[in-house]
């Protein structure tokens, strides 16, 4: 909650009534990589995720919550990006031109992050901090391939993508088994 943006998101958040409604990515662990840099804890954050959970797959109900998220936070001047994780198996294949399961929760979205420390995000509803792998990765500073989500290339590109930003990252080597 360094990023005052983050604290103002979760505190909001709650009034959408959004079911399993998670804040997640890079707003976190990237306020955790800036302290040690000594950057602005909101520095290089170019959006703002949440992640919720709705058995309603229809774009109309996703954009009404979009359309709400957007009103309830015009005022930070930030780009909140807000998904239905039921709908992301709907809508992957065209965008990244390969298939996606469906997912069964908020959750199973963040367990498929491409960079294993990476996998983390808040519940708004508890304040718990979600973090399957940890959060070691993010303190150490260590870039490993999510076992979950093997896709090497990806990984790659992600990773040192975040290393231009933050040089003291580490990519840990994968090896194709």
């Amino acid at each position: 909650m360094a990023n005052p943006v983050n604290a103002q998101i979760a505190s909001r958040l709650p009034s959408l009534g959004l079911s399993q409604c998670m804040l997640t990515a890079g707003c976190l662990f990237q306020a955790a990589w800036n302290q040690r840099s000594n950057l602005p804890p909101a520095w290089g954050v170019k959006d703002y995720d949440v992640f919720y959970f709705d058995n309603n797959l229809s774009w109309e109900a996703e954009n009404e919550v979009i359309q709400a998220t957007q009103q309830l936070f015009q005022d930070l001047g930030v780009n909140i990006d807000i998904k239905n994780q039921a709908r992301v198996h709907l809508w992957y294949a065209q965008r990244f031109g390969k298939a996606y399961s469906r997912l069964e929760s908020a959750k199973d979205g963040i367990d498929r992050y491409l960079i294993a420390g990476t996998c983390i995000g808040l519940d708004i509803a508890t304040g718990e901090v979600y973090a399957p792998y940890g959060l070691t990765d993010i303190e150490q500073g260590l870039l490993r391939i999510n076992p979950a989500h093997r896709e090497p290339a990806l990984f790659e590109q992600k990773a040192k993508s975040y290393q231009v930003r933050w040089p003291w990252l580490t990519i840990v080597e994968t090896h194709q088994s």
